[in-house]
């Protein structure tokens, strides 16, 4: 699955892709590609770099290797909330620990936000600050907007030895 924003550039694409292929006729080389030369050919890695440098100067961010935007994509995801078997699946990965393992630097934010969001449940203090939940983060009820949490972990109950 991808986000609408993705799969709205890629539709476009798609349609300037097949006007090129029109324009090549003949010259066109079918290799079963999303992104090509104006004739079909693989794209040349120096090339892709290039104009993914340009484009990172273009936005104002620094310049990268193409495959950090990778890490970028699931640090981020990490950061908003999203579970790490999800970044998992998006990545590719074939178990959980490599993903956790090379994104631990994500780890202590998202334990922060946790502890913050404990706090909030077990105060009832709605302006505790816990930070906004992304898309998918998993979000509690607040006993004090009339949610509710199981009676043996209300705050002020008798602690279970």
């Amino acid at each position: 699955m991808l986000p609408s924003v993705a799969r709205s550039a890629l539709e476009r694409h798609q349609v300037r892709h097949q006007r090129e292929r029109a324009r090549a006729g003949e010259l066109w080389q079918e290799h079963g590609l999303v992104f090509t030369t104006a004739t079909g050919q693989p794209l040349d890695a120096t090339g892709v770099t290039s104009a993914l440098r340009r484009h990172l100067l273009r936005a104002g961010l620094r310049r990268q290797r193409f495959h950090d935007l990778r890490h970028a994509c699931a640090s981020l995801l990490l950061s908003r909330g999203v579970s790490p078997r999800v970044v998992m699946e998006v990545l590719g990965h074939s178990q959980i620990s490599l993903t956790m393992d090379t994104y631990s630097h994500v780890l202590p934010n998202l334990l922060s936000d946790a502890a913050a969001q404990m706090d909030q449940l077990l105060t009832g203090d709605a302006a505790a600050s816990v930070p906004a939940a992304g898309p998918g983060a998993l979000t509690l009820d607040n006993p004090a907007r009339g949610g509710s949490i199981p009676r043996e972990c209300a705050p002020g109950a008798p602690s279970v030895e």
